[in-house]
């Protein structure tokens, strides 16, 4: 079984990704603490500096539904959707083992 990344892509109101970073700051570890995180970071966009993407690995697709009905992610996602400046883009991906042989 491999595991699932996520990657959530998140645009901010420019005057408001101080208050993103507090927010994600004040998090992380817990996040990271959760049943079945093995990964977690934050990326910012090279272009636009209000456009931010996590990126996290989880056990399964399983443990990463359980924190998103969380205590934790209940308190953490409203308040950075009410930064945002655009519709989020998330979305769950698995590695590929493309070394295979073609032939």
């Amino acid at each position: 079984m491999s595991i699932v990344i996520r990657i959530v892509r998140m645009t901010f109101q420019p005057d408001r990704t101080a208050d993103f970073l507090k927010i994600f700051r004040d998090s992380e570890a817990l996040i990271r603490q959760m049943p079945g995180c093995q990964h977690l970071e934050l990326w910012q966009d090279a272009d636009l500096p209000h456009v931010y993407c996590t990126h996290s690995h989880w056990d399964s697709a399983e443990a990463l539904n359980a924190y998103r009905r969380s205590e934790l992610f209940g308190q953490v996602w409203p308040a950075t959707k009410a930064l945002f400046a655009a519709p989020v883009l998330a979305f769950s991906v698995n590695q590929v083992d493309a070394s295979f042989n073609l032939r």
